[in-house]
């Protein structure tokens, strides 16, 4: 495996990585993780393509490409404990957005590192215990059921030694459920507070689940649109500030 990896560019292998712990990633979001143009961020994925490290996944019309890293992509790499990425018509949506916010948040949070729900669940079955996931119940042999975040935001302050959940939501969950998780991630204590990073339409169902699980001094609900001012160069301090919770 490190012999596959010196064939790389420490570059091209940094992007793997990045794919690889996110499942799959857009030249937009390349473009702003790298803080690269996106005409390079696309050469950089169409390269990685032609080499046989990434699939392409166009699923969706009028909406960006998704690049997962393939079982070659791993192994150039070296990344250990995570499946190559697969990409469904269903989950296209919900991918591209994760892909964005996570390279968003790290414009928005330089102090931080985002983890991917991938790499997340990778670390917490290396170390058998919750590191940044809701506890939901128990399942029928006893062992917890556990709520994975979309993407975490960890300090790299050592006073700050709690994470951020950072959750993607795109479409209504059934009330009940939502309830569900709003009151896990209430009583979640491996995280400093939850982030809520909501479409138009999910805001309102949100914010009565979070009021009616009493959550509110937990999480944070957050237009999903204010991570893109906060990235925004041209936007002023007060309007690029996006308030994680306490």
């Amino acid at each position: 495996m490190k012999r596959a990896s010196s064939e790389h560019s420490p570059g091209r292998i940094a992007m793997l990585r990045w794919a690889a712990c996110l499942g799959a990633v857009t030249a937009e979001a390349l473009a702003l993780h790298e803080r690269r143009t996106l005409s390079s961020a696309r050469g950089r994925l169409l390269a990685a393509e032609r080499a046989g490290l990434m699939s392409r996944w166009a699923l969706l019309a009028d909406a960006p490409s998704l690049y997962a890293v393939t079982a070659a992509g791993v192994r150039a790499a070296g990344v250990h404990g995570i499946e190559p990425g697969r990409v469904s018509v269903a989950g296209a949506p919900h991918a591209i957005a994760c892909a964005r916010v996570a390279a968003a948040l790290e414009c928005a949070y330089p102090d931080h590192s985002v983890m991917g729900e991938r790499e997340l669940r990778r670390e917490e079955r290396a170390c058998g215990a919750s590191l940044a996931s809701a506890r939901l119940g128990e399942g029928s042999d006893g062992a917890p059921l556990l709520h994975r975040p979309d993407l975490v935001l960890w300090p790299e302050d050592p006073r700050e030694p709690l994470p951020v959940a950072v959750e993607v939501e795109l479409t209504i969950k059934a009330p009940r459920r939502l309830r569900e998780i709003c009151r896990a991630w209430a009583r979640c204590r491996c995280v400093a507070g939850t982030l809520y990073l909501a479409a138009p339409e999910v805001q309102s169902p949100l914010a009565r689940a979070i009021d009616a699980a009493r959550a509110g001094e937990r999480i944070a609900l957050v237009a999903i649109d204010a991570l893109d001012r906060a990235c925004d160069p041209a936007a002023t301090a007060a309007e690029s500030t996006v308030a994680a919770p306490a």
